[in-house]
């Protein structure tokens, strides 16, 4: 009835208590990326079946090159990250919806867990995700063309469901950051996703979205042109979306998302300083790689 996909890297801490999850699905696919910690012995252990992903720095990235060339064994597919979890009543939500579906696909919210505590507001509740889809019938968005320092995994990049979705009341637990090291590592390489699109990258932020997520994203495109990005960014959580609700951890989280949006502007103008424009395979320069802090890659141009 339904397969599950996890895409993981180095998720050790995570793939079994997120496999526990849906092993009442009857198939589970982990898509890996060279993980080096133990997660692959661990899923097939679990009874997953793992396959190699091994990214050439373009287009498609993990989920959607799983999307393609997986062989699923059924119609339905759930995504799934290692630090997500699906309780029992959301389960059951699921086998309930499968029975009969009317739509090709559903919605999901995510209770998002920020050291050990699940933030209420500051602008993350509700999470709404379309994770449970026909897979022939949906694909992520390509925002970017190439490889800008930030994984091969997409994450901001939406689903794009060719029919009808549907909501499903109960909700998946999210746990994305146990400590603020974490939230950090992450953010850090985030961040050269948003300086990348930002420059030039294929933002594709218009209309077949369609819906509220189409007004957020030109909400974001408009506000990268904004003086004082992250004392806004700040306000707009914390004030706005009432982040100070959510007491300690609300105004830590608030303060961290206007650091990322610190990172992000200065990424992008750090690039734009340097005259580069992105083109079709191009990717972004490592900054951990000193040899390409000193040099223009050949895939970009000035």
């Amino acid at each position: 009835m339904l397969s599950v996909l996890i895409p993981t890297f180095n998720e050790r801490a995570n793939i079994e208590a997120c496999l526990d999850s849906v092993s009442w699905a009857d198939e589970i696919v982990v898509v890996d990326s060279r993980s080096n910690d133990g997660t692959r012995a661990l899923a097939t252990e679990f009874g997953a079946r793992v396959v190699n992903f091994n990214w050439n720095g373009r287009l498609p990235k993990k989920k959607n090159w799983a999307l393609e060339n997986v062989r699923w064994k059924n119609e339905w597919v759930l995504i799934l990250d290692a630090d997500e979890r699906i309780t029992l009543e959301l389960a059951e939500a699921i086998k309930s919806a499968l029975k009969g579906p009317n739509v090709d696909g559903y919605f999901i919210n995510r209770r998002f867990m920020f050291m050990g505590k699940w933030l209420r507001h500051c602008g993350y509740s509700p999470s709404w995700n379309l994770r449970l889809f026909r897979h022939l019938r949906g694909r992520y968005e390509d925002l970017h063309p190439g490889d800008t320092g930030s994984g091969d995994n997409e994450i901001h990049e939406h689903l794009v469901l060719k029919g009808k979705a549907g909501y499903l009341s109960q909700e998946m637990l999210h746990f994305a950051y146990p400590d603020i090291f974490t939230w950090m590592d992450k953010h850090n390489r985030y961040s050269n996703w948003e300086a990348a699109v930002e420059l030039g990258g294929l933002q594709r932020e218009a209309n077949y979205i369609g819906g509220r997520l189409a007004l957020k994203r030109r909400l974001r495109t408009w506000s990268r042109g904004l003086p004082f990005r992250p004392t806004l960014r700040f306000l707009f959580s914390y004030v706005l979306k009432r982040g100070f609700l959510d007491g300690y951890e609300g105004y830590v989280f608030c303060r961290l998302l206007a650091v990322y949006e610190l990172l992000s502007a200065l990424k992008a103008y750090e690039l734009r300083s340097q005259g580069l424009v992105a083109r079709p395979g191009g990717s972004l320069p490592d900054p951990r790689r000193s040899s390409e802090r000193a040099q223009v890659p050949i895939c970009w141009r000035r």
